[in-house]
């Protein structure tokens, strides 16, 4: 326990910024083969993303940033709250319960929003990646990237939006992740509707520099 909150102590900025604790940094770092290796990669590195096993500890969802920022929208706003969530390279890694992986394709395709299907409700739901046992994400570090460098410009797409907290962080299972995705595609579907132009379509999300949400933690379900 020392050892994990003398880590996060080193890492400038990271709970004020990032809102990730000592025991969500504990918790990231025990999803990967040598929790120790993480540790000590991120007091040489502290604000490098690093590669963590999926399965375990948690399962990935990953969604196209559009898509998943609708995802996030309906689980905080009308649902139970979400687990982690990440951002990263233009996608969207909402984290979910171990096992959600295996589970999310097929209750996708029983209830017919199957993603990429030919079928209007399969269209409407965009390729979701889920990563489940045997595969590995990237994922932002505790600390953020501060300074703008040539070298650090890529980095400032990986930035948690939802951060881990604690050691034991609730994750959204199957179920709840089928739910946010067919209402995120159904409130994409009216939105589509209810647009004056098609021709001419207006953006209703800010640039990206000033797309920041703040989810309260204290809601979740």
């Amino acid at each position: 326990m020392d050892s994990d909150r003398n880590l996060v102590g080193t890492l400038p900025g990271a709970t004020e910024v990032t809102g990730v604790t000592p025991e969500g940094a504990a918790w990231l770092a025990s999803a990967g083969a040598y929790p120790r290796s993480t540790r000590v990669l991120w007091e040489d590195r502290p604000t490098a993303p690093v590669v963590l096993a999926c399965g375990a500890a948690f399962d990935v969802v990953s969604t196209p940033a559009v898509f998943g920022r609708h995802m996030l929208d309906r689980l905080w706003d009308e649902g139970p709250g979400s687990g982690p969530v990440a951002a990263h390279r233009g996608r969207i890694l909402l984290f979910a319960a171990p096992g959600t992986a295996q589970r999310l394709p097929s209750l996708l395709e029983w209830e017919g929003w199957s993603s990429g299907g030919a079928s209007d409700r399969g269209r409407a739901v965009p390729p979701l990646l889920c990563h489940g046992t045997g595969d590995a994400v990237t994922v932002p570090a505790p600390a953020p990237v501060v300074a703008v460098a040539p070298a650090a410009a890529n980095r400032l797409d990986s930035r948690w939006l939802v951060a881990p907290d604690t050691r034991e962080p609730w994750l959204p299972g199957p179920e709840v992740m089928l739910w946010a995705s067919v209402r995120a595609a159904r409130s994409a579907a009216r939105r589509r509707l209810s647009e004056p132009c098609p021709a001419a379509p207006i953006s209703i999300f800010p640039p990206a520099d000033q797309d920041a949400k703040v989810y309260d933690v204290s809601k979740r379900r």
